[in-house]
């Protein structure tokens, strides 16, 4: 950019159409800090949007109602995963995929009904992209003070490994489809017995006779079949 290549954008026009926050997520979404990124203005809409999103999610939370049940599992180690990511991430100054993983995170949370808890967390994670928005939500969660002064985020470690692994299933060499085991699953009649629910796998062997099976746990079930 340059002035006389009338090419520069001015911060300000930015910060009156879509605020501030916008501005902080976008530039620092666009990718890693020392790489050249093109600047597009249109582009801002996706952070404008995950803005919203989340915002929605705890619009909805207020006006009906925080859960008392706890999270599933799914969402208790998604967040955890989150926490880690995002801590990890800032502390290598890879702000973008921070903010990656925090949009993983709303896209789940907006199908669901998160606990205060959890939004309570998003709001501390959120704060050093969007600070505004990340003060509203946590005043709309019931926090005191400023967010900007509460303890950061703590997570399980436990909680951030998968116990189950999604692996491909070949016939004859080639992929057609997957199975989701469990990681230290070493049986490969267990897996052969998924792999045969899988409605594709199941109509490539209809007609033929296994001959042999290759399965490495965790990697890949390979069934050779004439």
């Amino acid at each position: 950019m340059s002035k006389s290549r009338g090419n520069v954008v001015n911060p300000d026009d930015i910060v009156v159409g879509t605020g501030a926050d916008s501005l902080r997520l976008y530039e620092m979404f666009m990718g890693p800090l020392e790489a050249v990124k093109p600047w597009q203005t249109e582009q801002v809409s996706g952070v404008v949007r995950f803005q919203r999103k989340l915002y929605d999610v705890a619009r909805k939370c207020v006006s009906g109602g925080w859960p008392n049940e706890s999270e599933s599992e799914e969402t208790t180690k998604l967040l955890h995963k989150t926490m880690k990511k995002v801590t990890e991430d800032i502390e290598n100054m890879s702000f973008n995929t921070a903010i990656s993983a925090l949009m993983v995170l709303t896209n789940h949370i907006s199908s669901t009904t998160p606990t205060k808890d959890t939004m309570t967390r998003v709001a501390i994670m959120l704060t050093p992209f969007a600070p505004h928005l990340g003060e509203e939500i946590w005043s709309m969660t019931g926090g005191q003070g400023s967010v900007s002064m509460q303890k950061w985020v703590e997570w399980e470690e436990a909680l951030t490994i998968d116990s189950t692994v999604v692996m491909g299933v070949q016939i004859n060499g080639k992929v057609r489809g997957e199975i989701e085991m469990e990681k230290d699953e070493e049986d490969e009649n267990v897996a052969l017995s998924k792999a045969k629910e899988v409605e594709k796998v199941a109509k490539f062997l209809s007609d033929k006779e296994i001959k042999k099976v290759i399965y490495k746990p965790g990697r890949i079930l390979n069934i050779i079949a004439k």
